[in-house]
């Protein structure tokens, strides 16, 4: 049980989450300010685990340049990647080279190493392989020694190499930790971390804890790595999806996710244009509100 200090805090925290604007849209997309700038960005962007680690394959390569020509056609702007994804940074660099989107990237990667002269060493390598001078987001990839990357990535900011630092895990038991440094460390803009109807632990006091920190959130795993999207393969939509204008279950489980208050951004991946289609349908048309977020979650829970 917490104490009640710290139950009060948790609420308090809820309450302010809630209050906060509803998503806009812009041209029918649908947008989420970055609270520590005001700085809008589409609610549905773009993962790579998985999905863009192709290797040197030509015809695998140009495969995911269609798919991020496609996502940057529906206004698509965050693209997280990080060196642990095997050659995703690399074809994603590729792609962009071939793209050449102009003002529409919001270009998020991640320092995974134990070592802070190595940390250095993946953030050079990584405007290398993306062919940028600088990032938008950087993020230390699982809290992996988080204390001794920071003061590289404050120095970063500093000199107008990164525009934002944030940290990152897609595990439950690292949850404690997490909120730990969010709570006391006020250099982090943004805070990465699993969130869908079938794993839910962040409301009770990480998406809080954000929001009364007023960090950006990107949603990670919004399928559960899939399983979600398999299990709900061929079963029949109810009605109310059509009230928020979803046509496919991974809409449903991506307009889940960014509706809650606290949430900026969700990154589903993957490897096909029809899908990355699906997807920025998404983040048009309506939200979820609280009660249809009830629905959904004991609707989720039958299946």
């Amino acid at each position: 049980m917490i104490k009640r200090r710290q139950f009060l805090a948790a609420t308090a925290a809820t309450a302010a989450a809630l209050a906060w604007p509803s998503a806009q849209a812009a041209g029918g997309r649908i947008v989420r300010k970055i609270p520590k700038t005001g700085e809008p960005i589409g609610v549905i962007g773009m993962g790579s685990w998985i999905t863009f680690n192709v290797g040197a394959d030509a015809a695998l390569r140009d495969a995911r340049a269609d798919v991020l020509r496609a996502f940057f056609a529906a206004g698509g702007g965050m693209v997280d990647s990080s060196p642990m994804y095997g050659s995703s940074e690399d074809v994603i660099g590729y792609c962009l080279n071939r793209l050449k989107p102009e003002g529409g990237l919001f270009s998020a990667t991640k320092v995974w190493t134990s070592g802070k002269a190595e940390g250095r060493e993946q953030f050079a390598d990584s405007l290398r392989l993306w062919h940028l001078d600088k990032l938008d987001l950087y993020q230390v990839h699982n809290l992996v020694a988080w204390s001794d990357h920071l003061e590289t990535l404050v120095e970063l900011k500093r000199q107008g190499r990164i525009r934002y630092i944030g940290i990152t895990t897609s595990h439950g038991r690292s949850h404690h930790e997490l909120e730990h440094v969010i709570a006391t460390r006020p250099e982090f803009d943004f805070v990465q971390l699993t969130y869908n109807p079938a794993d839910r632990e962040a409301e009770a006091r990480l998406l809080p804890a954000a929001a009364d920190r007023g960090l950006g959130v990107i949603v990670n795993r919004p399928f559960r790595r899939g399983s979600l999207t398999d299990r709900m393969a061929g079963k029949p939509l109810p009605g109310w999806a059509a009230e928020i204008g979803c046509t496919g279950w991974p809409q449903v489980l991506l307009k889940y996710a960014v509706s809650h208050p606290a949430v900026t951004c969700a990154i589903p991946a993957t490897s096909q244009v029809p899908h990355m289609v699906e997807n920025m349908a998404a983040g048009t048309g309506a939200l979820p509100d609280a009660d249809l977020r009830r629905r959904i979650q004991n609707h989720i829970a039958t299946l």
